[in-house]
């Protein structure tokens, strides 16, 4: 038996309606806020991921070569082939541009509960403007996102980066070495570097939760943006040891957690970013998040929700009429109703096990007589009522 790659995950029926409930849900909160969904490919040239990470991702990704000796990359993440289709295609399209996405992601990490080798992103990009109205609704739409969805318990933390390396320089400290280590949260590593007395000004400066005891010209702007935050009465805390890692972040950032989740707890995390330049591309304003689909998924299951199981299919059982059988479920399915026939050549009391194993709550059910009368049987699974309808009727019946 051949088994599925580490780190993969195959999708019963089951996992794929609440997959795609979320999904919908989703996609709807990023419409509602203006944005219009993109897609790129699977695979990109591997150059555009050492160009925005460093060669240091070589050990995180799926790299080959084609058949050509082309170095090529299944995508780790989604934000550089966005920006990438940007570059290439849409720089003189009116600002702002708002984009979303959803696609499947590949690392080549250890697996590990809320983290697999290939994974699902939701994500989003604004380009053309960074008013601190535009970063506040940013950070609004990933909180509604997953409020929506039906999370209770999120918890949104708001760093800024400029404020976090103006302080760093103070120190002589403002290098990448120690916003990675920033990062990592390896609060051993940065005290062996700063030393004690300053390590200890340094947590006490990350500490800081009222962005007014800050006195660098940077957190002028920053309180301005949470300011707009509370217009859009989104619950935040200022974090200031959100270092996000990657040289090309700039501004604020910020990330939201499940506390359920445990270690794994971080479901979103995006900021304000320069990478248009980067890829050859003329400098604007880019902004943008990701949300953790599959942690998403899993945040919600700890919390104890439940997705609705009801099956909404109309089952059509039949005593060996399979001819009228396809009449009426082609009939339905014009009218938009989904319509599952019996495809087994069951008797009538099967047909019905059937349907009750399956949740389904309606069956129609075609006889010989009745079907003489120009009329089926429409049963109720839960209560067990049946009644005669007009075949011409049974679309109004079946309505919800």
């Amino acid at each position: 038996m051949i088994g599925k790659p580490r780190g993969t995950r195959d999708f019963l029926p089951s996992d794929m309606k609440k997959r795609r409930k979320v999904e919908s849900v989703m996609r709807n909160v990023f419409e509602k806020y203006g944005y219009e969904e993109v897609s790129t490919p699977t695979i990109e040239n591997l150059e555009l991921f050492t160009l925005k990470s460093g060669e240091q991702i070589m050990d995180e990704i799926y790299a080959f070569e084609d058949k050509s000796g082309r170095k090529i990359a299944l995508r780790p993440e989604l934000t550089a082939p966005v920006i990438r289709m940007y570059v290439e295609k849409l720089q003189m399209e009116t600002k702002p541009l708002k984009f979303y996405y959803f696609g499947n992601c590949f690392r080549y990490d250890r697996p590990q509960k809320g983290r697999y080798r290939e994974f699902w992103q939701f994500g989003c990009e604004l380009i053309g403007t960074n008013r601190p109205e535009a970063i506040a609704e940013l950070i609004a739409m990933a909180y509604d996102i997953l409020k929506t969805i039906g999370l209770r318990n999120v918890v949104v933390r708001v760093g800024n980066l400029d404020i976090l390396r103006r302080f760093l320089s103070t120190m002589g400290a403002n290098d990448a070495e120690m916003m990675r280590l920033i990062d990592k949260k390896d609060f051993e590593s940065i005290e062996r570097r700063l030393g004690k007395e300053e390590f200890e000004k340094f947590m006490e400066f990350i500490e800081t939760k009222n962005i007014d005891e800050l006195e660098f010209e940077e957190a002028n702007r920053m309180k301005e943006i949470l300011s707009f935050l509370e217009e859009f009465s989104v619950p935040f805390n200022l974090d200031l040891s959100i270092a996000r890692g990657l040289d090309y972040y700039i501004g604020t950032v910020f990330e939201i957690d499940a506390p359920k989740l445990g270690a794994e707890k971080q479901l979103c995390g995006g900021g304000e970013y320069n990478l248009i330049t980067i890829l050859g591309g003329r400098h604007v304003p880019t902004s943008g998040f990701a949300i953790g689909f599959d942690r998403a998924l899993l945040a919600l299951e700890m919390e104890g929700y439940t997705f609705e199981d009801e099956n909404d299919i109309v089952y059509i059982a039949h005593m060996n009429m399979p001819r009228e059988a396809i009449k009426v479920a082609r009939m339905l399915r014009k009218e938009g109703i989904k319509a599952e026939m019996d495809l087994m050549a069951r008797n009538i009391k099967k047909s019905l096990d059937y349907a009750n194993r399956k949740g389904i709550s309606k069956v129609v059910i075609i006889a010989p007589d009745e079907w003489e009368r120009g009329e089926v049987i429409i049963k109720d699974m839960k209560s067990g009522e049946q009644k005669n309808v007009g075949i011409n009727e049974l679309f109004n019946r079946l309505q919800p």
